[in-house]
């Protein structure tokens, strides 16, 4: 299938999210479309796949014509459909019952289950997901991510889809699984069906894809074939001027810096096993590890969200009780969660409230709180973390998914802490979005606080942290600093077969 656009245009309250946008998607291709986050990628896709009626602008269907689909259904009648960030599935029905929801075979009414299995058999020989056959009455809920994203394009070939959108398809998938994915992408293709990929992951972009279009601020800047394109030069079309990817430099903190925070012999059972670390003020201090070797579980049981069975905490020398999230955040130590949507922000209130959330009591008198001070402090730190939105008042799901990140830094920012321990700093975020991230911890950093990093990118780690811890079976297992800082040792340790090895023989 062969989709043309010409002249896309779309408004939202006063946003221009897609001006003017003209590109052509080959039949049998993976088309990547790239950008910054706010740039229409989404928006692009979503008129596609009739999600949003574009205001001005018309499609071509190999060919054919048309303004634009009225619904997603619509556009499925002509072979098109997406799959979204938030999976669209039926999470209590089965696998089967998923694949053919809507098509389902019925007899007076009634589904008829043996064509029901006989129908989801031959969509999954057809789509060569062996277990998905194995799983076909088994709940959705009970399904791995991963695993949920094939129903998902199982249910497209079951409507013998001939183009399927994806939107950030791998943003909650580890490495092994992405890996799988793309596998999947390349089949699709190798039965022609068409793919638009959307994804901040500028690696995976290129790396099945034929075709790249760059989007800025709701406008294509370019289309072209993949040959000849690499990170670097994506990113200069996408931020308007030249761009490294480069990690910001180190500012190393003064060597007589005093220890802000020490952890000993922190015991949280089965992924936190006798931790001892320590980090200075100034510092940046990576924790780097395998998917599950327990990096979160460490920083969740410092920060109080897992309670230790024991150990202790020590704040500046003075020996602290963190039970509880409270009680770190009333001792100055702050955390931004892994997952900013469900662990860190209440999507549907305004970037104020989300802001002031942890410090009400700042702006209270006798239990109610003052709106014109909360919303003054709010607002200022909202500006000097360059928080791009209409409004303090605005929902934070309106906002991108940088600037959804840095309300979570101006939640913690709010009241400068003594410790910060950010996990996953940049997930989800564009590129552009990620250097102002990397930015702000290194000068927070360089101001005197404490950092306890975690990211599941080596690069990350290494390129911004002074000291790597790294962890395997909840264990801190070695230890690099300085010049030693290089992904290669630090992946090894990782795998357990580098050097500077810490041997642990307790329990």
């Amino acid at each position: 299938m062969q989709v043309e656009l010409v002249g896309i245009s779309k408004r939202f309250a006063g946003v221009q999210a897609l001006s003017d946008v003209s590109l052509t998607v080959r039949s049998g291709t993976v088309h990547g479309m790239v950008g910054e986050n706010g740039a229409g990628k989404s928006t692009l896709g979503k008129i596609i796949a009739g999600l949003i009626e574009p205001d001005a602008g018309v499609l071509s269907i190999d060919g054919m014509e048309r303004s634009s689909f009225r619904s997603p259904r619509e556009a499925l009648l002509n072979g098109i459909t997406m799959i979204t960030q938030e999976q669209a599935l039926e999470l209590p029905r089965t696998v089967a019952e998923n694949v053919l929801l809507g098509i389902e075979p019925s007899r007076g009414g009634f589904l008829t289950r043996s064509v029901l299995r006989r129908r989801f058999e031959s969509v999954i020989a057809e789509g060569a997901f062996e277990e998905l056959a194995l799983a076909a009455d088994v709940p959705v809920r009970s399904l791995r991510i991963s695993t949920r994203q094939k129903v998902e394009i199982a249910r497209a070939l079951a409507r013998n889809a001939r183009m399927v959108i994806m939107d950030e398809p791998t943003a909650a998938l580890g490495a092994g699984d992405v890996d799988e994915l793309l596998e999947n992408v390349k089949a699709l293709r190798a039965r022609g069906i068409t793919v638009v990929y959307i994804s901040h992951n500028l690696g995976e972009v290129l790396e099945v894809a034929d075709e790249i279009t760059v989007l800025r601020d709701g406008h294509m800047i370019q289309s072209t074939t993949t040959e000849g394109q690499r990170p670097d030069t994506l990113v200069s079309a996408m931020l308007g001027r030249p761009a490294s990817l480069a990690f910001p430099e180190k500012q190393e903190p003064p060597p007589d810096s005093a220890v802000e925070l020490e952890v000993v012999g922190l015991h949280r059972p089965p992924m936190v096993k006798q931790v001892s670390l320590q980090v200075r003020r100034g510092e940046i201090v990576g924790l780097a590890g395998l998917v599950g070797s327990g990096r979160t579980e460490m920083v969740r049981a410092i920060f109080g969200a897992d309670r230790p069975v024991s150990g202790s905490v020590t704040l500046g020398g003075a020996r602290v009780g963190i039970k509880s999230p409270r009680a770190a955040i009333r001792n100055g130590i702050v955390m931004l969660a892994e997952s900013r949507k469900e662990q860190g922000l209440f999507l549907t209130r305004a970037v104020k409230e989300n802001v002031t959330m942890a410090h009400l009591a700042e702006f209270a008198r006798a239990g109610l709180v003052m709106s014109r001070p909360e919303r003054k402090a709010a607002g200022a730190v909202a500006r000097d973390l360059d928080v791009k939105t209409p409004s303090i008042r605005t929902p934070v799901s309106e906002l991108s998914g940088g600037n959804q990140q840095r309300v979570l830094f101006a939640r913690w920012l709010l009241k400068t802490p003594r410790v910060l321990i950010v996990d996953e700093p940049t997930r989800g975020v564009d590129v552009g979005a990620k250097r102002a991230i990397y930015d702000l911890i290194v000068n927070l950093a360089a101001a005197g606080m404490a950092v306890l990093l975690v990211s599941s990118e080596l690069e990350e780690v290494v390129g911004l942290s002074h000291r790597v811890l790294v962890v395997r079976d909840g264990r801190i297992v070695g230890e690099f600093a300085g010049e030693a800082v290089e992904e290669a040792p630090v992946l090894a340790a990782a795998f357990g077969t580098g050097n500077n090895i810490v041997e642990n023989t307790d329990e």
